[in-house]
């Protein structure tokens, strides 16, 4: 039976929830533009394929090479007062990146040296952010509807940020949106001194010893394992897509900045559209069998889009395939944090984040240098039909989603 309807803002009646929700919507459409910014600037400097596949690479791979360790941190800390410190020290890259800007100094080594430096600290701030949000609401049965609304306010400033970029980089250059995404992090930071939540962690074990046990309890259960190898694959496969998008808008396409986040913005409608569809969901009834195809929905949309030359058609298939990612990625983080243990989430969303996003910057440097030797088209097309077989790999071993102990 299909899950009944339910109303898709219910988490926001808990006052925490309500205004860390704020706070956060305003960042993260500063962090989505300061996203676009980055590669505009680099594809103006190098007119490289690769140096866009480089700058992913180094903006993510510290969620691959430290998550475990932000896991560890988010289960033994105050997730509250860490958040503080990673979103202050990301207001001083967006701040130096924003100088650089200006003053025209800023060389494709110095972007991927400030990338790396985000990267290390979103390796520390995800997890947290991840684990934080069961604090905040009233009732444990509104975890779903908040995960769910994590995700909207992720994609509807994926939707508005990227446009806004866009207009500001044509106007008045890069260095006004890095600017603007410093002062969007004031915005979390006034929400996080106001929550009336202290998760406070378990600092009894010793951490080289919280890390094994994290490591046992997510990679121990089958399905745990099937979930994240299938994210892990869409990751590599179909994020690539996003730091490439500035070739398809100047040289595929002919267009400008602008055109630029238009193509990122049609994607964040699809993903928007995503996050509406499991807000509105009462339960996660069906979701672990909707997932699985989603995956497959993506590989098709991407593989459309690498074939597709029509300006104008872009726009719809990237809507097709940002609904798709998100409810993969999203969908999987709300059945697994419904029913994982509250003192291993930290370390099992540290995980999950590495699969999504810490996989991503090994597709990017992949498919980038890929791309720069046999074209951009047949690059992404090939990762469009090794995403199909993902999702049904995944379809046919279907997970029994039991509960781990």
């Amino acid at each position: 039976m299909p899950a009944a309807v339910s109303h898709p803002l219910r988490a926001l009646h808990s006052r925490d929830f309500r205004i860390y929700f704020i706070g956060q919507i305003i960042s993260v459409a500063g962090t989505w533009m300061q996203q676009i910014a980055m590669g505009w600037l680099a594809y103006r400097l190098t007119d490289s394929a690769l140096v866009l596949g480089l700058l992913g690479f180094a903006g993510q791979v510290p969620i691959l090479l430290f998550g475990s360790l932000g896991g560890v941190l988010s289960d033994r800390w105050d997730r509250r007062r860490l958040m503080m410190l990673t979103q202050t020290l990301a207001m001083l890259q967006a701040l130096i990146l924003a100088w650089l800007a200006w003053h025209d100094l800023a060389t494709p080594a110095l972007l991927l040296v400030l990338a790396f430096g985000l990267g290390c600290i979103n390796a520390i701030d995800v997890p947290a952010r991840q684990s934080l949000v069961v604090h905040l609401v009233a009732d444990r049965a509104q975890l779903p509807n908040a995960i769910a609304l994590n995700s909207f306010l992720m994609n509807a400033t994926r939707f508005v940020g990227p446009a806004l970029a866009g207009f500001i980089i044509a106007l008045a250059g890069e260095a006004v949106c890095f600017l603007l995404n410093a002062v969007s992090y004031l915005a979390v930071l006034l929400a996080l001194l106001a929550l009336h939540a202290r998760p406070d962690g378990d600092s009894s074990k010793p951490a080289l010893h919280a890390l094994r046990d994290g490591l046992r309890y997510t990679f121990g259960h089958p399905d745990i394992r099937r979930f994240l190898l299938l994210v892990a694959s869409v990751s590599f496969l179909v994020a690539p897509y996003v730091v490439l998008m500035p070739v398809f808008a100047r040289t595929e396409y002919g267009g400008d900045a602008r055109t630029l986040g238009l193509l990122v913005s049609s994607a964040g409608a699809g993903s928007l559209l995503a996050s509406v569809f499991l807000a509105t969901r009462a339960n996660i009834d069906g979701l672990q069998r909707r997932v699985p195809l989603a995956a497959m929905s993506a590989g098709v949309a991407l593989a459309l889009f690498a074939v597709n030359t029509s300006h104008a058609i872009a726009y719809p298939i990237l809507m097709v395939l940002g609904f798709s990612v998100v409810l993969v990625a999203a969908g999987s983080n709300t059945l697994l944090q419904t029913w994982v243990r509250d003192d291993m989430r930290g370390r099992v969303m540290a995980t999950f984040s590495m699969a999504f996003l810490g996989m991503a910057p090994l597709g990017s440097l992949a498919v980038g240098s890929l791309a720069h030797g046999i074209g951009i088209r047949p690059a992404l097309f090939i990762c469009g039909a090794l995403t199909i077989a993902a999702g049904l790999a995944h379809r046919y071993r279907q997970p029994r989603m039991q509960k781990p102990d």
